[in-house]
């Protein structure tokens, strides 16, 4: 049975790169024992060289005592070889390749040294926790804990019980995830979990307005951010995640829902992944970028961004309201994960009362018939809602 987690529980993190490093970050501040585990040696130095550098510079900036840094790094051990070090530990966040053998295996492997009250929790995005905890002989205690990039600053953790998780560890890992100061929500085991199921059309119906000719990457950004409200527009953000990395998920959700037509990926997408432009990280993707990169002038034009806007954001609250259909979690869990986790303007369910329902109705149903496809299908949900003259935080 599991049993409630304290600051002297050793915590295991599998995999030293920027998600890894960034959830032992985390557990350490808050006065765990940290061990963190990464096959390659080299890996697990670069771990410890930036955690060393990011701990000083919060020390600069005054947001930890001075010495703190020193006191928090001391409580990480980083290990490379055998598992042994692991079994110590109550919690073992995965955090590796977003392979499901891979996934599966490690968690066999640990299965045969820790605990038998001990938790392992994955990192995954877009893998089915349930066929991660497949693998185990005790699927029970495999759960799916979904930090956001970077872990340290990013508040949204999605907790994720696979069909044979035991209540008893969801209710301890949330609260343990809880007193770390993030702000959780609970997710139906599905494709893309609340996030990065939510979100596709934020990038799939910029790359299709994109792909139309209705308005080219500068002006969608521009009508997102300055009519829209949002942090960051689709192509700038998309080159922030990494060209490849957004395509891999838009590929894995679209393949998880047996190919529907709503999460098709873009052949822009795929032209850039293959022409190697992965966005910031390679220099160019829908933007160069280095000292002397220009951006290029959006189009301003205020009817053309609501055109955008007032599309991109009809796909969005549509697919918001379906995971509420679905019941992949509960409508302020909804709103409450793309505020806290992409930091939305609003939350989306929020902006379909604002905007009232019959008129996103209206938005989609227009775009249906123009286009013919099921891309554009309004959710269940939504025609009834709409019928009924219903809101959901009325």
């Amino acid at each position: 049975m599991a049993q409630p987690f304290n600051k002297n529980t050793a915590i295991g993190v599998l995999g030293a790169g920027t998600m890894g490093r960034g959830i032992a970050q985390i557990a350490a501040t808050y006065g765990h024992p940290v061990y963190v585990y990464d096959t390659q040696p080299q890996a697990l130095q670069a771990a410890r060289d930036f955690l060393k550098r990011i701990l000083k510079r919060q020390v600069e900036k005054g947001r930890l005592p001075a010495g703190e840094d020193a006191v928090i790094l001391d409580r990480i051990s980083f290990i490379s070889g055998k598992f042994g070090p692991l079994a110590r530990c109550k919690l073992i966040v995965e955090a590796i390749v977003e392979q499901l053998s891979v996934k599966q295996e490690v968690f066999g492997r640990l299965e045969e040294i820790i605990a038998p009250s001990a938790m392992l929790a994955t990192n995954t995005s877009s893998l089915s926790v349930t066929s991660i905890a497949a693998g185990c002989a005790k699927p029970e205690r495999v759960l799916g804990l979904h930090f956001f990039n970077p872990a340290p600053l990013l508040p949204l953790v999605e907790i994720i019980p696979g069909v044979n998780t035991d209540p008893a560890h969801v209710t301890a890992a949330r609260a343990l995830v809880d007193a770390w100061g993030k702000t959780t929500v609970l997710v139906k085991d599905t494709p893309g979990f609340i996030v990065n199921r939510v979100a596709r059309p934020f990038y799939g119906e910029a790359l299709r307005l994109y792909d139309e000719g209705v308005a080219d990457a500068a002006t969608i950004d521009w009508a997102m951010t300055e009519v829209g409200g949002f942090r960051m527009g689709p192509f700038t953000l998309m080159d922030l995640i990494g060209n490849d990395v957004n395509f891999k998920v838009t590929q894995t959700v679209y393949e998880a829902f047996y190919f529907d037509p709503r999460y098709r990926p873009s052949f822009t997408q795929q032209r850039m992944v293959e022409a190697g432009r992965l966005g910031r990280k390679a220099g160019r993707g829908y933007y160069a970028y280095g000292e002397d990169a220009e951006r290029p002038e959006p189009t301003r034009d205020t009817a053309l961004g609501q055109q955008v806007v007032d599309r991109i954001v009809a796909m969005l609250i549509n697919e918001a309201i379906d995971a509420v259909f679905w019941q992949v979690a509960s409508p302020a869990d909804i709103d409450l994960a793309m505020t806290q986790g992409v930091n939305y303007p609003k939350g989306l369910l929020r902006w379909a009362d604002e905007l009232g329902l019959a008129t996103v109705l209206a938005r989609l149903e227009a775009l249906q018939a123009e286009y013919g496809e099921d891309r554009y299908r309004p959710s269940p949900l939504l025609r009834r809602m709409a019928r009924e003259n219903q809101s959901f935080f009325s």
